[in-house]
């Protein structure tokens, strides 16, 4: 049984499913999908409040923006399947909080 799991130093070592340490794409994939969670929260607070001010409509379609913008160049540099689902999840967590923004006035 002691084969079965497997004893990991760095926590972002999951994300390099190809045995190659890739530091700098692992903390944008890591960072677009937080960025695209904030943006996307943000969206549902926005859109779920009655009195929000222009600053979280702003915050909200600029981090969204974000999200998608470095997104795609993140998912052009990806070495792993696995950084690319987090990236496409953020970027898609992103864009939704950049419609809501978008909708409610951001920008």
């Amino acid at each position: 049984m002691s084969d079965t799991t497997r004893n990991r130093a760095n926590p972002l070592s999951i994300l390099n499913s190809d045995g190659r340490p890739h530091p700098v794409e692992n903390v944008l994939a890591i960072g677009i999908f937080v960025v695209g969670m904030v943006s996307f929260v943000l969206g549902i607070v926005l859109r779920n409040e009655a009195g929000t001010g222009a600053g979280l409509r702003i915050t909200t379609t600029a981090t969204g923006l974000v999200s998608l913008l470095v997104g795609l160049y993140a998912q052009m540099v990806s070495a792993t399947r696995e950084q690319r689902v987090l990236i496409v999840a953020g970027i898609i967590a992103g864009f939704v909080g950049l419609a809501i923004g978008l909708s409610r006035g951001g920008f």
